[in-house]
């Protein structure tokens, strides 16, 4: 993005990408999403990606939040 955006061009300023590959850290992880989402109030949430992968041995869960934040 060209740093001459603001906010009426540009979707996002932050983004966070929350990821676990064990099964009880993939259980969890909505929970972990929540609780960073409470204690950055100021961010405000404008989109979220679930992302899932994997391959014979491994799982892999994502969840990638994207939010703007006035500065």
């Amino acid at each position: 993005m060209p740093q001459h955006q603001n906010h009426t061009t540009a979707r996002f300023n932050g983004v966070k990408v929350f990821s676990a590959t064990m099964a009880q850290e993939r259980e969890n992880l909505g929970e972990k999403v929540t609780a960073w989402i409470r204690e950055h109030q100021q961010c405000q949430v404008v989109d979220t990606i679930v992302t899932q992968s994997s391959d014979e041995a491994f799982h892999c869960l994502a969840i990638t939040v994207f939010w703007w934040e006035d500065k």
